[in-house]
């Protein structure tokens, strides 16, 4: 009776942590197919239709570029260390598998004993195979390999965004050494058009037609622009150096290019704000980390519940050694139920904590979710500008060229002072150097909204293995 009584206690106290098991909800309140966010961009309206091409892309593609790119991706030491790191996280979800499969284990025992008393010897062979099993009733052992396949995962989205990161910086620095090039070619050009000036300058003093103070304006401002071509030097050996070693390639400072910056002016329609969520990876990857919280949550939780597990072995023993095999071979099977009683508030700390820190992910995921939308919103108010200030370097660089050869003509003619010409040779050569610098932030910005929206750049890989 006491046995029946014992009997029906344990399998109502294993009912109830079966239903409380399965109680167990996710921590999680977001929902994947309803996340918040606006139905249209808020820079949408202001955005010059038509095309949602990828023709402005094609536009920065050369042969160079994309071998460039192609050696980026095989030698870039970031990018191989997280692809190392990958491959190590790969073997770890394969390691976590194999706990839901039963492990076979032979052992083999040698001992040889010495009696006290008799002073003779006895030896013992044993060889036992043993299959060790543990029953995962309630989802245990599957929560944490959920929690590493997810892990993986996320890992793996991760790992896409670094790639196509490092791409658009890879083109991003091969258009800054040409736009420092091109500063350089500049600077150069005013450097020649000063000593020009200073030659004019000095003949016409020694003619008495200028004075002393137009040749010691026209000699400081030589020295300022050999400053300016040294500096501009230092500057260019720096962008090259960052391309070689985004490229895995020594920091000489010998690679060059072979292109000018490409004007783009083509609109790009941004699409969906919902659909940012879907195609970047660097936000597929905070999710699937929010879910691998989750699934730790649930291992943490079922970690409070009974372990069962099967034992069956079989082997055989003997005295001599060349008798083991054709001895008599014994069997066990042995189960085994653990169940937690006291730890102190252990287990229920480490739930609690799988928790909090679930929560804590997402809002973290979130705070990430809005900063990629405010990411975009920028880089689309950027774009429609960076056109406007285009326009109008061009059309200032127009007038101060006008306005620069006027102002030397009347110089020589006696109308106006040196300093009124310094005044507009600078100008000039400011708004041309203002112009390189806006046809490049306008690459640059392309780039990295093309990237906030989740854009891939597998038309220059596809390119690259032709």
């Amino acid at each position: 009776m006491l046995f029946k009584k014992s009997y029906s206690g344990l399998v109502a106290f294993t009912l109830t942590l079966v239903l409380s098991g399965c109680a167990q909800q996710s921590a999680i309140s977001l929902d994947k197919d309803d996340l918040p966010a606006p139905k249209n961009w808020a820079e949408q309206d202001k955005i010059d239709l038509p095309s949602n091409d990828v023709n402005w892309l094609n536009m920065l593609l050369s042969e160079s570029v994309v071998k460039t790119v192609g050696k980026a991706i095989t030698n870039n030491y970031n990018l191989q260390q997280q692809a190392l790191g990958l491959k190590a996280l790969e073997q770890s979800a394969i390691a976590s598998g194999a706990t839901l499969w039963p492990s076979l284990n032979l052992s083999f025992n040698n001992s040889r004993r010495k009696n006290a008393t008799s002073g003779s010897y006895s030896s013992s062979h044993d060889l036992n195979l043993s299959l060790q099993y543990e029953i995962d009733i309630w989802g245990k052992l599957s929560a944490s390999d959920r929690q590493v396949n997810l892990q993986l995962a996320s890992q793996q989205a991760q790992y896409e965004q670094t790639k196509q990161n490092l791409i658009a910086n890879v083109v991003q620095a091969w258009y800054q050494v040409s736009l420092e090039n091109q500063q350089l070619a500049l600077n150069e050009k005013r450097l020649a058009n000063t000593k020009q000036n200073l030659a004019i300058i000095e003949s016409g003093y020694e003619s008495g037609l200028n004075s002393a103070l137009d040749v010691y304006l026209t000699r400081n401002e030589v020295a300022t622009e050999t400053s300016r071509v040294a500096t501009q030097k230092s500057t260019l050996k720096a962008a090259i150096r960052t391309l070689e070693l985004l490229v895995g390639e020594y920091p000489a400072g010998v690679l060059t290019t072979d292109i000018e910056i490409p004007l783009v002016t083509e609109s790009y329609l941004p699409g969906l704000p919902s659909e940012v969520i879907a195609n970047k990876p660097s936000l597929q990857a905070s999710w699937l980390s929010l879910m691998a919280k989750d699934a730790g949550l649930a291992y943490a939780h079922k970690q409070r519940f009974p372990s069962i597990s099967l034992t069956a072995s079989i082997g055989a023993g003997s005295t001599d050694l060349s008798d083991l095999l054709t001895n008599d071979i014994g069997w066990s099977l042995l189960g085994n139920l653990t169940q937690p009683l006291f730890n102190a508030g252990r287990l229920k700390a480490n739930e609690e904590k799988a928790k909090f820190e679930t929560k804590q992910s997402e809002q973290g995921y979130l705070s990430e979710l809005n900063g990629a939308f405010a990411d975009v919103e920028n880089r689309l108010t950027k774009d429609s500008n960076l056109k406007v200030s285009y326009m109008a370097y061009q059309q200032a660089l127009e007038n101060a060229d006008l306005a620069q050869q006027l102002s030397f003509e009347q110089y020589i003619k006696g109308l106006v002072s040196y300093t009124t010409v310094l005044d507009a040779q600078s100008r000039a050569f400011n708004a041309q150097s203002s112009l390189i610098q806006a046809k490049y932030q306008t690459l640059e910005n392309r780039l990295q909204l093309h990237l906030a929206l989740g854009g891939n750049f597998n038309s220059i890989l596809s390119n690259g293995s032709n």
